[in-house]
């Protein structure tokens, strides 16, 4: 009898435990949602580079005191290998001059700024670049592009381009990241300079 009492205590208590199911699960966390880019900045993009264009990031980008946007225009067919970074055809950075804006860097086949073409930007058109980008509480945005293509004639490398203050524009950067380049009005390919 004792033993067919312990037989029942024991089903029961298993049962018992059965049926609780253990502790609790844990809901599964939610993504946080993306901010929600204002209309304005999304309407400057828009602007900008057409109604695809992405706003990456927007604020005081360059510490300069003026608010910027970076817009972009991804790649729309993914490229064989998988690839850090956001792809783009095409980015932008627009600045805020009171009631307009106004692109002050752009990235398409070549990377400009008001001034001409970036040191450092390949000869051939890029037709598709590997952007990754960081904020620096004091330097600001530095963007890092990088053809997702050998350029004709040239080799894949990396261009870092940063707000220069000193000369009040983006420019790109050295290979170490850290030194300002200059700029050129236009690009000297081997066919202009046989057209000379």
């Amino acid at each position: 009898m004792r033993r067919v009492s312990f037989i029942l205590i024991a089903c029961g208590v298993a049962l018992s435990l059965v049926s609780c199911g253990g502790p609790a699960p844990v809901p599964a966390k939610a993504e946080p949602a993306a901010p929600a880019i204002p209309a304005d900045i999304q309407s400057a993009a828009e602007a900008g580079l057409g109604s695809e264009a992405e706003v990456l990031v927007y604020g005081d980008l360059a510490k300069n005191g003026h608010q910027e946007l970076l817009a972009i225009n991804r790649v729309k067919s993914t490229p064989e290998t998988a690839v850090a970074g956001t792809l783009v055809v095409r980015a932008a950075v627009l600045e805020n001059e009171g009631a307009a804006w106004k692109e002050v860097f752009h990235c398409d086949e070549h990377l400009k700024n008001t001034n001409g073409f970036l040191d450092g930007t390949p000869l051939s058109p890029v037709t598709g670049w590997k952007l990754q980008y960081e904020q620096d509480p004091q330097k600001g945005l530095t963007m890092y592009f990088t053809p997702l293509a050998k350029p004709v004639g040239g080799y894949v490398q990396t261009l870092g381009v940063r707000w220069n203050p000193k000369v009040k524009r983006y420019q790109s950067l050295d290979r170490t990241f850290e030194k300002f380049q200059g700029e050129v009005p236009a690009l000297e390919t081997p066919q202009s300079q046989i057209s000379r």
